[in-house]
């Protein structure tokens, strides 16, 4: 998640200490075996043997930085559930270690007051007040994997800090890796920015899924009456249906608002709703795959089914959801093999997850076979 911040720092001219708990995962970063776009690769490589981009797992260094910016992830458990645990290491991480005068920036993605409850009352706990001896702030990070039309530097950025001190010292820092800063009163609100805008588009892509099921039952394409109503200048915008959703975000994000919502406080039965929708999408789809299996005269059981595009957009080598979501609940049906191909994507970098990991290349579907291209 840090890289492409570290690339345009780099790019400025600061020196960028680069700090993970995976001695694997900087080992990647030094081989360039990471995702990025072609451009941020080359960035990359030409920080080789500079000195300016430092790679450690040794924490002790932090004390020495002017700026901390913490990005790690914030996934959700099995049951759908905010994982907070390595967001707290690293903010416990960064508060042992702070020192007056530094500026300290989470990015991470997770629920409204998190910036105050992780970073604010330890700092003030160790006797570092928020203005006075440490200045703090949340600006999220705004990531379209592998899309280059979509960069870091091209997208704006928001900043919300614990103060105005705060605020222009972040905004200050990361002008430099976004388009432009909007300031925001606080981090709060910053917080609730980053989880509306995943929430949007999650709500209406599971919307866009529900509408094409009710477009194959009444008989008109969904994409052609989606982009029929797109030619209307004003109040829409197109979402398209598909498998599910994938990534880091749109799966996750969402249940950081849902989680802090009180048993009979303010509901969110539209976000709920949307959120079973897309967890039950790609279970749907390899149901629809089975039941053209019988309309053909075939059986799912025994079958052998192709999933083309594992990855859950072009471009990435991400295969969390949904592709591998449907590939599972074939298999669940009793197909003999259930086999995914990354067309479009870059091979999988790393350890591949057990889904894929050690799949033979598939042999030549036979005339007994059938093949089932999850939509995207």
């Amino acid at each position: 998640m840090g890289l492409p911040t570290a690339l345009g720092l780099l790019d400025a001219g600061a020196t960028v200490l680069g700090v993970d708990t995976s001695e694997r995962r900087l080992a990647d970063i030094r081989a360039g075996d990471v995702d990025l776009l072609p451009a941020q690769h080359a960035a990359l490589a030409c920080t080789q043997n500079t000195g300016a981009f430092l790679l450690t797992t040794d924490a002790g260094a932090l004390p020495g930085a002017g700026a901390v910016i913490v990005c790690v992830p914030a996934p959700v458990t099995e049951d759908h559930r905010p994982d907070l645990r390595a967001l707290r290491a690293a903010c416990a991480t960064v508060v042992e270690r702070a020192v007056p005068g530094q500026l300290i920036v989470l990015t991470s993605t997770s629920h409204a007051g998190t910036t105050r409850e992780l970073l604010l009352a330890p700092l003030a706990a160790r006797g570092l007040t928020a203005e006075q001896d440490v200045l703090v702030a949340f600006a999220p990070e705004r990531i379209d994997p592998g899309n280059a039309h979509h960069t870091p530097e091209t997208t704006p950025r928001i900043v919300g800090g614990t103060g105005p001190l705060s605020a222009r010292a972040a905004a200050f820092l990361l002008r430099v890796t976004a388009s432009h800063i909007h300031q925001v009163p606080d981090p709060e609100t910053a917080e609730m920015a980053k989880l509306w805008e995943n929430i949007f588009r999650a709500v209406n892509i599971a919307l866009a899924n529900e509408l094409a099921e009710a477009c194959a039952h009444l008989g008109p394409a969904p994409v052609e009456v989606i982009e029929a109503a797109a030619t209307k200048p004003y109040g829409f915008m197109s979402f398209y249906p598909g498998p599910g959703a994938g990534g880091h975000c749109i799966p996750c994000d969402p249940y950081y608002l849902l989680d802090r919502l009180p048993p009979g406080g303010p509901a969110a039965p539209v976000l709920g709703a949307a959120m079973s929708a897309l967890r039950e999408r790609p279970a749907r789809i390899a149901a629809q795959a089975a039941a053209r299996l019988r309309a053909d005269g075939a059986r799912l059981d025994g079958a052998r089914v192709l999933v083309l595009g594992a990855a859950y957009k072009p471009g990435v080598s991400d295969v969390r959801e949904p592709g591998a979501a449907a590939a599972r609940a074939a298999r669940r049906a009793g197909c003999r093999r259930a086999l995914q191909r990354l067309p479009r994507a870059p091979p999988h970098r790393g350890r591949p997850p057990a889904h894929v990991r050690g799949r033979p290349a598939p042999a030549p579907l036979g005339p007994g076979d059938r093949a089932h291209r999850a939509p995207r």
